[in-house]
């Protein structure tokens, strides 16, 4: 979505204040995920359902961000990008408490419902507003956005730790969570770029289906979030019926997965910005395929955890930088970035499940052979994110505290 202000552009200090509010805001997003994660176990506990129950109910945030995505862009045309995302931002905090308060399974389903629905709304704005800052600054910044909400993850999950070692009802500590991720969100939130439409743009459907373009970007990005999906689901269970190892070095691989995907993603718009987008990708996808090919013929922990971390390094950047090409010549941004985040998300959902099947009928290094395909064709789906030399209008800066 084009933006629209009457006020001159930013000098390049507000640019990068501007930043450090908008990765806050990935950030924040993160945490709430992070901090959900780590309290499953007490959930289950706490109404003590079966694994099965679980299973289901786990696929509810899934289903409700997939069917709420596609009303974002008709959020941000209503309001305005920094309203909707305040409101999405603050209903994905508070949200955090549904799952906590669910009396049985069936209102468990469906609290994760809504939460999933406000996570996939304000993912959909929150990326708008990064690939909005992106195009301001002129360079690429949407790799470090995603680095910024793993880093949010990790330092929740480990305050998630700390408290279920304490034996701290997740009530209370979802109460807490929240209203002190809600309260960082809104400030953080008043310093994003605002995201407008122009003066008579055609308004979006109530529904808006992801433009054909999208999903042919979405292809890629489909790609590197099966096997970012598939590692998070099965690198530990790897390790201990292939690699043989113990429950705590199993552990550990998804561990080294998720840190790699982390800190290269906070380093990644450098090598964007000296190798190009394209590049980076087809990079991305030989390290990425070199990586799992080592965790196919891995029989022991150590080769196993370097090709998945190998693997994390690969898949890193290419989700946040199918958004950006996404975004960089779209005329509405959030319906294009809702479009991507669809086929993504989408690609999440089916990645365990087809690993299982392809496992229960072959074994499970051969699962991971198929997520070697995936990765190798990046190398060569690449040029499909390369950029437009000049954009088909002159767009006009976008509003910022």
């Amino acid at each position: 979505m084009e933006a629209t202000t009457d006020r001159a552009p930013q000098p390049a200090v507000g640019l990068q204040r501007t930043r450090l509010r908008t990765a806050t805001v990935f950030a924040v997003h993160g945490a709430v995920a992070g901090t959900f994660a780590t309290r499953i176990p007490w959930i289950v506990s706490h109404l003590r359902i079966s694994d099965g129950s679980l299973g289901i109910a786990l696929l509810a945030p899934a289903v409700g961000s997939l069917l709420a995505m596609p009303l974002a862009s008709r959020l941000v045309h209503r309001f305005g990008g920094r309203t909707s995302l305040r409101v999405l931002l603050t209903a994905w905090c508070a949200s955090l408490l549904l799952p906590a308060l669910a009396p049985d399974v069936v209102l468990l389903f469906a609290g994760l419902l809504v939460f999933g629905a406000a996570a996939g709304m304000a993912d959909v704005v929150m990326n708008a507003a990064g690939v909005e800052l992106e195009q301001e600054m002129g360079r690429s910044v949407m790799a470090g956005m995603h680095g910024m909400w793993g880093v949010g993850g990790l330092i929740a999950s480990g305050a998630g730790a700390l408290a279920a070692a304490a034996h701290v009802d997740a009530r209370i500590h979802f109460a807490a969570a929240s209203a002190v991720l809600a309260a960082v969100g809104l400030y953080a939130v008043q310093g994003a770029l605002d995201i407008r439409p122009r003066p008579g743009q055609q308004k979006p459907p109530r529904f808006a289906l992801p433009p054909r373009s999208a999903l042919v970007i979405g292809a890629v990005g489909f790609c590197a979030v099966f096997a970012e999906g598939a590692s998070g689901n099965w690198s530990a269970l790897y390790l201990s019926s292939v690699a043989h190892t113990s429950d705590g070095i199993a552990a550990a691989s998804y561990t080294g997965f998720a840190c790699a995907l982390a800190v290269t993603r906070l380093l990644g718009d450098h090598v964007v910005r000296r190798i190009g987008v394209v590049n980076t990708v087809r990079l991305s996808g030989v390290v990425a395929t070199a990586g799992t090919l080592l965790v196919v013929v891995a029989r022991t922990p150590a080769p196993a955890i370097c090709g998945f971390v190998l693997l994390g390094v690969g898949v890193a950047v290419v989700l946040p930088l199918t958004f950006a090409a996404a975004g960089a010549a779209a005329a509405d941004k959030s319906r294009t970035i809702a479009g991507i985040a669809t086929v993504t998300y989408t690609s999440n959902l089916l990645a365990p499940a087809v690993m299982g099947f392809v496992s229960d009928a072959t074994s499970l290094p051969v699962s991971f052979a198929l997520v070697a395909l995936l990765t190798l064709t990046l190398p060569f789906t690449a040029f499909v994110l390369r950029r437009p030399v000049a954009p088909a209008a002159p767009a006009e800066p976008a509003t910022a505290a």
